[in-house]
């Protein structure tokens, strides 16, 4: 049973919704019955409610009785009707970043449908490769695209060190010094940032992810991030974003800044290790035996890589350390994954 609505709100626009990242793999989702609801895209989430934007602006959804609102994430597309904003159902997501909790085995959605990741660190003791490598396989397993971000670089002595040592961590990776205070970090972003396209930022405290969603948003927003000095002693920071949301950004895209994700505890990521660390993934097949755990075995491929310094002996380390954490982490499935309905 529905809740009673207090309200008569004006119909939500049936205009294209493609400025708010509407795409055709959205609209295919639809089901004859569902041509009369509204599609909009989840702005907030909060323990009993949810805000979205439509074509006319923000909208507060009315929920179904029972609706778990953990069960949506900042980005997400959903149907409702128009004339009370009543949720019908979730989409399927095309793109979805997704943790676990401390404490708990069951993943829970941060971010959906991100185009690209910025995955943001500075050029000081923040700059962690087996901490970016996390983030990696965060926004591989997620289908989204990974860009490290380094800020700070005016601060470096070697700028050209922590790029190198970035880009070496995945093929193909983007990497990219910007300054989150300077209004040209919005043109230097500009590729990932157009009409439509989503971001989304993580990274440590202090490293200046807030600082980059207000410059990205430009000065008309509302609603500005708060943003925290740094530590001397260790170049740390605090940490002053505590919800996530959608921003828009001045050249016509969207930004989520995403909380809660400083430490990652990697699960259910065995695909996005596997490109994170494809040049591990590759020589495996070229081992003597099947199950060789690339530790002691005669005929390993990737112990003769470390020999002949072809791979990072470290590299190695941290791969092993990853797997074995996702391994340990990752529940073993006990049925069909999501549900229809106004939760999924």
């Amino acid at each position: 049973m529905c809740r009673p609505v207090t309200h008569h709100p004006e119909p939500l626009s049936t205009a294209p919704l493609a400025s708010l990242g509407w795409l055709a793999f959205f609209e295919e989702q639809r089901e004859p019955h569902e041509t009369d609801l509204a599609p909009v895209r989840i702005a907030t989430v909060h323990r009993s409610r949810l805000t979205a934007l439509s074509e006319t602006g923000p909208v507060q959804l009315e929920l179904p009785v029972h609706t778990n609102t953990g069960d949506f994430a900042v980005g997400d597309w959903v149907l409702v009707h128009p004339q009370t904003r009543m949720l019908h159902r979730r989409l399927d997501r095309r793109t979805v970043l997704e943790r676990r909790v401390e404490g708990s085995r069951a993943l829970q959605p941060a971010a959906a449908n991100v185009d690209t990741l910025f995955i943001v660190t500075s050029c000081n003791a923040d700059f962690n490769q087996a901490r970016l490598e996390r983030y990696l396989a965060l926004a591989n397993q997620g289908g989204t695209n990974p860009v490290i971000l380094l800020t700070k670089a005016d601060m470096a002595a070697d700028v050209g060190a922590f790029r190198d040592q970035a880009a070496a961590l995945q093929r193909g990776l983007n990497v990219v010094s910007v300054n989150p205070r300077l209004p040209t970090a919005a043109s230097t972003l500009a590729a990932w940032c157009g009409v439509g396209q989503t971001v989304a930022l993580v990274g440590s405290s202090g490293v200046g992810k807030s600082t980059l969603v207000n410059t990205l948003a430009g000065p008309g927003q509302a609603l500005p991030q708060e943003t925290g000095g740094i530590r001397e002693h260790d170049a740390k920071g605090r940490h002053t974003t505590t919800s996530r949301s959608l921003h828009a950004i001045a050249g016509g895209g969207w930004v989520i800044d995403t909380p809660g994700m400083r430490t990652l505890h990697v699960s259910g990521a065995a695909e996005g290790i596997a490109t994170l660390f494809a040049e591990i993934t590759e020589l495996a097949p070229s081992c003597r035996f099947r199950d060789c755990t690339h530790a002691h075995e005669p005929g390993c491929a990737v112990q003769a890589a470390v020999a002949d310094g072809r791979l990072d002996p470290e590299r190695l380390i941290r791969w092993r350390k990853l797997l074995t954490e996702n391994r340990d982490n990752t529940p073993t499935p006990t049925g069909p994954r999501g549900r229809r309905g106004a939760g999924g």
